[in-house]
């Protein structure tokens, strides 16, 4: 805990001083503040935030939930620049949001423990995305471009009741822009660039929004359009080139149609089209890690087509002075890529891909309240597909000795499945006294898979020259078909201790789906471990997470004041784990549950407006995880040790993946007037990830990140335009989307690895015109 008193004490310090630093500064601000008659940024910040994952008739105070939410309104996006998921991977504790980096935009999310370090994507997530109230099928493309949002919403902890499957660790929620019923419009043009030696080029944004009424009081309309075209971050050392070249197209429409004063349906839909190059891939035995160098001879590429699709109604009855919400939801992604596993200026290893997801949902629910009592309850469906063929392609003297060096010989496979899964849910919550109520509810859910796959082997052992599992070409060597039944409650009590404050304790649990490996390399290992660790099954089983959660939530009258804190203790349960392991021909990744484990943390999440002009923002994370329980060798780092290795004791020692002990962050905002020429608002902010794992056997890491952003707006006196001048990553630290070892050794600086590179520092500048 030495580390958590350490961030709190600088917290403490850095508070006081910045509020000593200029009083006379902040009095002058009040008073033109006061004569211009204007809103500033700080008190726009102070605005009261809601909550729609919560599935009430009408969205809730964050401050009132019994659940620990990071929530952002428009503003708040807004001023940290957000234009995808990992711009908030740091802004949240105990929180990651970000790209595995083998396929662009495959999400590999974690909270407080619960996370996934996969690119497959027959492997169900630990956090559920929700867009619009349509959770996604896949964590395939979710992390690119995002604009044009009302808010953004992390529910940390178990959603198990009203999101259902596979929210073990938590939730994100995006709600985009609805269609408003006066005119409103928003043009943004933007261009940031690397500003280090040794970089590539510029990325530039042009996106933009227009909204209004249609026909008066019965229809509202919006039509929103995004494009991105980026230079290439980084600088390929093969060639000289930059590498990291794609650009973005994204079309978005939505109507909103009131027939009635109790009836509304708004639809939504959206179209996305996403290009460009393959991960800019580091081997680590042959460059520092704690650079951005690299060599690879493959570009690689990615090329993704996303349609997305919301209808929503909600009708306003009688009963209960309820609201009954039907939400439909559709989605086809389809994605084909090429990636540099070797990670060198060789042809050894390059793995192209093509995925084909198509999923239909529907959510009917109730919420209701009858006096004390409120109830919500509903039914869930969802069908989708997953098509995914993969081909690796190995350099021939890797394979065998018979052939002439430097062919590359096809190794396809993958799988196909269809999916259903069925919920049915109610929650209902007694109001005691005006202090004191109870949350209880309860989820049952049904899941089916039923799957045929191809290993990853060469063709030539085949005999044919090539195949594909989506055009039906690859023969099947195994189908199988299972079905999950899993029922999952919760438990709440909140205690109202004052008007300004709620104490809350809960029990939640979790679940996340069994599955199938689609990645399957080495098939007499995969037999022999399903012999003698997964009683004979082709499947991996559900996993499953109870957590207990007390947490005290505080707002002062004027809002000025804010502070949210929770502890945690979960409790994790056969573990479905990526084990990924070096083979003779690449990397190997077997699936398997292969632990249970316990969490337990604290956050804390606070703000202070110290004058209207002036706030300082605050978060801390802590989490101590281990193990309980190993069944399975995880500190294997070969496929040979693999097959042999038993589990030891110090397998006990090594840390859980993705789960970083301290997480914490300071920031401000401060708006200062500047009478006839408008206003100047600067904001900060400081965020810290420890080291931690991202293989099971440790051997792969993520390194610690100080990650420093800054913006400097100015608002002219033209209402509606402003220019921002901003900074991302200012200290210029290297992160990886992944750190896998391969056995492709080049250098001595280290074990051999894939490890596919974010981008470093970078300054922007931006117009925004409001309307």
């Amino acid at each position: 805990m030495s580390k958590v008193k350490t961030v709190l004490r600088g917290a403490t310090c850095l508070a006081t001083l910045v509020t000593m630093s200029s009083p006379i500064a902040f009095a002058q601000e009040d008073t033109t503040q006061e004569e211009n008659g204007r809103q500033t940024a700080v008190q726009r910040m102070l605005e009261t935030v809601t909550v729609t994952a919560t599935k009430q008739k009408d969205p809730e105070n964050v401050q009132d939930i019994a659940t620990s939410v990071t929530a952002f309104n428009a503003s708040s996006l807004e001023t940290l620049k957000v234009r995808d998921f990992e711009d908030l991977s740091y802004n949240a504790p105990n929180v990651s949001l970000s790209d595995v980096g083998t396929t662009k935009g495959s999400a590999n999310f974690s909270m407080r423990g619960s996370g996934t370090n996969s690119s497959i994507v027959s492997i169900d997530p630990t956090i559920g995305v929700v867009v619009d109230g349509v959770p996604l099928g896949v964590p395939a493309g979710v992390v690119f471009d995002m604009f044009d949002l009302d808010s953004l919403e992390i529910l940390r902890g178990p959603q198990g009741i009203l999101q259902g499957r596979n929210t073990i660790g938590g939730v994100v929620a995006v709600n985009t822009g609805n269609p408003t019923d006066t005119l409103q419009y928003n043009f943004k043009f933007a261009s940031e660039t690397p500003i280090d030696d040794g970089r590539g080029g510029p990325s530039s944004y042009v996106q933009g929004a227009v909204s209004g009424p249609l026909i008066e009081g019965k229809l509202n309309g919006k039509i929103a359009a995004y494009y991105n075209y980026d230079e290439g971050y980084f600088k390929n050392l093969a060639n000289n080139e930059n590498h990291g070249e794609g650009d973005a197209k994204i079309i978005r429409g939505a109507l909103e149609y009131m027939p009635t004063n109790t009836f509304t349906v708004l639809a939504k839909a959206e179209y996305a089209e996403y290009t460009g190059d393959g991960p800019a891939s580091q081997n680590r035995s042959l460059y520092d890690r704690n650079s951005f160098d690299f060599a690879i001879d493959n570009r690689g590429f990615y090329d993704a087509a996303s349609t997305f699709g919301t209808l929503r109604m909600d009708w306003d009855v009688g009963f209960g002075d309820g609201t009954i919400t039907n939400i439909t939801g559709y989605r086809k992604y389809e994605a084909s890529s090429s990636s540099d596993i070797d990670s060198l200026p060789l042809a050894l290893f390059d793995g192209p891909a093509v995925l084909d997801q198509e999923q239909l949902s529907n959510e009917l629910r109730y919420n209701g309240s009858f006096n004390d009592l409120t109830v919500t309850t509903g039914i869930f469906y969802m069908d989708q597909s997953i098509d995914l063929a993969e081909t690796r392609w190995i350099a021939s003297q890797l394979v065998t000795p018979l052939l002439p060096a430097n062919i590359p010989l096809p190794f396809p496979g993958g799988g196909l499945q269809d999916h259903h899964t069925l919920g049915v849910f109610a929650q209902a919550e007694y109001q005691f006294t005006d202090k004191f109520s109870v949350q209880a509810g309860l989820r049952y859910t049904q899941e089916e898979k039923d799957v045929d796959v191809t290993y990853i082997i060469p063709a030539l052992s085949r005999g044919i020259s090539n195949c594909s599992v989506i055009e039906k070409t690859c023969p099947v060597d195994y189908s199988d078909k299972k079905e999950w039944n899993v029922v999952t409650p919760k438990v709440a009590m909140e205690y109202k201790a004052t008007d300004n404050s709620l104490l809350y304790a809960s029990y939640n649990r979790g679940f996340r789906s069994g599955g199938y490996n689609f990645r399957l390399t080495d098939p007499a290992v995969f037999l022999q471990l399903n012999q003698t660790i997964n009683n004979g099954n082709y499947y991996f089983d559900k996993e499953t997470l109870d957590s207990f959660e007390v947490g005290y939530k505080y707002e002062s009258n004027d809002g000025r004041v804010l502070l949210n804190s929770a502890v945690f203790f979960n409790q994790a349960e056969d573990m479905q784990r990526e084990i990924n392991v070096s083979s003779p021909t690449g990397v190997s990744q077997f699936i398997y549950n292969t632990a249970d484990a316990e969490m337990k943390g604290l956050e804390l999440e606070g703000r202070f407006a110290v004058t209207d002009n002036f706030l300082i923002t605050g978060n801390v994370g802590y989490i101590d995880a281990k193990y309980t329980d190993i069944r399975f060798p995880i500190s294997a780092v070969s496929v040979t040790d693999l097959a042999t290795a038993v589990v030891q004791d110090s397998d006990y020692d090594l840390e859980l993946p993705r789960t970083p002990e301290l997480t914490y962050g300071l920031g401000f905002v401060w708006d200062q007037s500047l009478g006839n020429a408008g206003s100047l608002v600067t904001s900060a902010n400081f965020m810290h990830r420890d080291e931690n794992a991202y293989t099971d056997s440790n051997a792969g890491y993520f390194n610690a990140a100080d990650m420093v952003n800054f913006d400097i707006t100015w608002n002219t006196p033209k209402d509606g335009i402003s220019i921002s001048l901003y900074g991302k990553n200012m200290l210029d630290e290297v992160q990886a989307g992944g750190d896998t070892q391969i056995p492709f050794v080049a250098g001595t600086l280290g074990p051999a690895t894939f490890s596919p590179l974010n981008k470093g520092r970078l300054v922007g500048l931006e117009l925004s015109i409001k309307g």
